[in-house]
């Protein structure tokens, strides 16, 4: 015990000579506070990152389930034989934001990829491996035992209905979604692939994944097992390359984060090349092929990049469809604006009078783009180029009211937009 009381008096006092000891007989006590309070800081950092991690981290529960199901039967999928028996499905790094939502980079045929699964109903039971058989009840309930492909086919395309909208397309898409339940290609579909894909169908990123795959700017699906579903890696997943660690966000002034991205971005060409992809993405979603979609948080961290400089959308639970934001207006009570706001910025009207929300979003998907845009495409932009650039963002961040009723103005500015852009870098290497 002497021992280990001098070798902590040599460490937390060696460092004071005995001189300046005597003269600040006080030091001693400051010192020994400071050490002390350092301690607990670091070990409170250090406790509050493990249990964020282990509340937001839960591959493992993931897995469990996902591999307990296909175990007896209940799903399918092409991944789930790499995930559970072969394991050649890894998990790697967690990116999960919420408990729920868990998302993971993983490594599959030597390929980097994403993988994403719920365990919501798993987590209501406190993550105990007694709630898998309430998730065989609650999520994997449906289509039930008898019925048949041509039922399965009328539910598919009345679920399509409901959040697409009565679309001429949707028939094709219906198709497209047997095919991808059809895990075997013998022709038919069992029972436990439909109940994966239906799973699937419920998340309504994987539901944008499938209505958006024509498009070259969303991630490519690869495979999937019950309602766990993997995709391409987009290797730069913010606007500027690389982001701002969340939790430095709150800490840094907004004009330090702005020189932050500046010095991080890639050349002003290729920044021009991105840029053009995202608003071919705008296009694309406006009037597309299986309705309107809006983007609800327009942000750096949610649009990326490939190696190519093609733009990607990261994150595409941040859209939403039409049908989706007016079921959740439709008689929604306010008192303002601000109570009309699905998601973080798609917001639409309140009638003072009837104090209910009107059904449509205010301000489109461009204005909101081009506001995102401006500081990109701003900073570092050839000096011949720069006003008549920065008098069409303003022009474009302008626009609002009903889409469907500036739809010839909304893809003027789109075009103009575009066409300025693009006679800057075409014939160059960066086209």
């Amino acid at each position: 015990m002497r021992r280990i009381r001098r070798l902590v008096h040599l460490v937390l006092f060696c460092p004071l000579s005995k001189g300046l000891q005597s003269r600040l007989p006080g030091i001693k006590v400051k010192y020994l506070l400071v050490v002390w309070l350092g301690i607990f800081v670091g070990s409170w950092v250090a406790y509050m990152h493990y249990s964020s991690y282990s509340e937001l981290c839960r591959g493992h529960v993931c897995r469990m389930i996902i591999c307990d199901q296909y175990k007896k039967g209940i799903i399918s999928g092409s991944t789930c034989k790499e995930l559970c028996e072969e394991h050649s499905l890894l998990f790697q790094r967690c990116l999960s934001s919420s408990p729920t939502q868990q998302v993971y980079s993983g490594l599959w045929k030597e390929k980097e990829v994403i993988i994403k699964c719920g365990i919501e109903e798993a987590l209501k039971a406190d993550s105990n491996p007694a709630s898998v058989p309430r998730r065989d009840v609650v999520l994997f309930d449906k289509p039930t035992r008898g019925t048949s492909m041509d039922e399965f086919k009328e539910m598919l395309l009345n679920f399509l209905k409901s959040n697409l909208g009565d679309q001429p397309s949707l028939a094709a898409l219906v198709s497209q979604i047997i095919t991808m339940a059809d895990v075997n290609r013998d022709g038919k579909v069992s029972l436990a692939e439909a109940k994966s894909i239906w799973a699937l169908l419920q998340l309504n990123e994987f539901l944008l994944l499938l209505s958006l795959h024509e498009k070259e700017h969303t991630a490519k699906l690869l495979g999937h097992c019950g309602d766990l579903y993997v995709t391409e890696k987009i290797p730069h997943s913010s606007l500027y390359g690389t982001d701002v660690p969340p939790f430095l966000q709150p800490l840094l002034p907004a004009a330090v984060q702005r020189v932050l991205h500046q010095w991080v971005a890639p050349a002003w060409p290729r920044r021009t090349k991105i840029s053009i992809g995202l608003l071919e993405f705008v296009e694309e979603i406006f009037h597309g092929t299986y309705g309107n979609f809006y983007i609800c948080e327009t942000s750096v961290s949610n649009v990326g990049y490939n190696e190519k400089y093609d733009f990607k959308m990261v994150n595409l639970r941040k859209v939403a469809t039409e049908m989706a934001i007016r079921g959740f207006l439709k008689g929604r009570h306010c008192e303002q604006n601000v109570d009309c706001t699905y998601g973080k910025d798609c917001t639409a009207t309140c009638d003072k009078l009837l104090k209910q929300c009107k059904g449509d979003v205010v301000q489109p998907n461009l204005a909101k783009v081009c506001g995102l845009l401006q500081d990109y495409l701003l900073y570092g932009a050839p000096p011949e180029l720069k006003d008549e650039l920065q008098k069409q963002l303003r022009t474009c961040m302008t626009l609002s009211g009903l889409a469907s009723q500036m739809e010839v103005h909304h893809s003027l500015v789109l075009n103009n937009l575009k066409t300025l852009l693009w006679k800057k870098i075409s014939n160059t290497k960066y086209s």
